[in-house]
């Protein structure tokens, strides 16, 4: 949080001076009038890399969020004004970045400075698909509803994200464990039988030796399989954040053979459901389709969201580059197509967006039920192989010495 250095004179006259720590320069200034200080110079304190808060995405949680927009929403259906309702929020919320920046809108739009204005000045809070709804509900002077359709979305696209995520952490947990026992089994379990296998000088099976060896390179050269593994994470994170490669790594993720599907129908229930609240706000066509492009967080569908907007530019049909690509199932096309031949283009994508949510449910119950047995078996296999790698020459070394 900001820190400002002021000077000013109490209620007797002295001077004094000293740092005071708020969201604003006009709370530091109420929080020095509390004090019985009044203030003649107020500057804020330049911040350093050691008091300056880091953050990664969003700071505010999802939660969070949508409970700020349901309540903004009843406080303007209860008569309650902008400024006032983002005063009682600010005080309200659990989230001290969102308090941060309630504060700072509160303090705009005292200055005249219309909502939307003051929130597209925090773009790491609300994203564009906020700001552009905001305008939108301002102009048609239907505020409330707006943001009760804000907190419908966000509510939907987080309970798909959800989903996603609790499908794939069981094999990414699973697939660590196994990373651990393997690496345990090989660095602190198989060198102890190494001596033994050489006092007898038994010819030992292939699998014995392969297990073996990779138990040596694991131990003298363990620096350099976690530099690669690092290295390969890092390559990963360049990939995708540059937007060429980026593109061929979605494509790769959209066509996987078992999460492909789920992946694919995700990113379409995310792109629809933003459509249609952007539609349903009155937000032109064009800028939509803008919006949509920068939150779909997948580039090979971007990219065709861009060939339609250019083809709708053109004065052509907006569906036309969605059916020539294989991302886009025929659902998809013709209910965009029904929906601006008959105008309903927002309730069409909602009814879109409702299936493919439905769908992306109904496929992670199946892949976790699925995946559960496959992993166990997985990891099953590969202690086993490994213990059984040590066992077979011991029974060998056994029976030598009994004949």
């Amino acid at each position: 949080m900001p820190q400002f250095r002021y000077e000013g004179r109490d209620v007797r006259g002295r001077k004094r001076k000293g740092t005071v720590t708020s969201a604003t320069k006009r709370e530091a200034i109420l929080k020095l009038r509390e004090q019985g200080i009044k203030v003649i110079d107020l500057r804020e304190v330049p911040q350093t890399l050691l008091t300056k808060e880091i953050t990664f995405g969003n700071p505010v949680k999802l939660q969070h969020f949508v409970i700020y927009l349901r309540q903004f929403a009843t406080l303007l259906k209860a008569g309650v004004t902008v400024v006032d309702a983002t005063r009682i929020l600010a005080n309200q919320t659990d989230s001290k970045a969102l308090k941060k920046v309630l504060i700072d809108i509160e303090e705009q739009l005292r200055e005249g400075n219309p909502l939307s204005a003051a929130m597209a000045k925090h773009k790491q809070i609300f994203p564009p698909i906020v700001v552009n709804m905001i305008r939108a509900g301002e102009a048609g002077g239907n505020m409330d509803e707006t943001l009760e359709r804000l907190a419908d979305h966000f509510e939907k696209v987080h309970r798909t994200r959800q989903k996603i995520v609790s499908a794939l952490a069981y094999p990414i947990v699973v697939g660590l464990i196994a990373v651990g026992v393997v690496i345990f089994l090989l660095v602190s379990v198989v060198p102890t039988f190494v001596a033994m296998f050489a006092d007898f000088n038994a010819e030992l099976p292939a699998i014995t030796k392969f297990v073996l060896k990779a138990s040596e390179v694991m131990q003298q050269y363990w620096w350099l399989v976690l530099l690669s593994l690092l290295a390969f994470y890092t390559l990963i994170m360049v990939m995708k954040r540059q937007k060429q490669t980026k593109y061929y790594f979605d494509y790769v993720l959209l066509r996987l053979p078992i999460f492909g599907g789920m992946l694919q129908k995700a990113v379409l229930a995310r792109m629809t459901r933003t459509l249609s609240s952007l539609f349903s706000s009155s937000v032109p066509i064009l800028q939509a389709l803008s919006i949509v492009e920068n939150v779909v967080e997948n580039e090979v569908i971007a990219k065709v969201i861009r060939e339609a907007r250019d083809s709708l530019e053109r004065g052509q049909s907006l569906t036309e580059p969605m059916r020539r690509h294989w991302a886009f199932p025929p659902l998809v096309t013709q209910m965009i197509a029904i929906g601006e031949e008959t105008g309903s283009l927002d309730a069409m994508l909602a009814k879109v967006a409702d299936f493919y949510e439905a769908e992306v449910e109904a496929a992670t119950d199946r892949l976790k039920s699925l995946i559960e047995p496959l992993m166990i078996v997985l990891l099953a296999g590969v202690v086993g192989t490994i213990v059984t790698s040590i066992l077979v020459p011991m029974f060998d070394i056994f029976n030598h010495i009994q004949s």
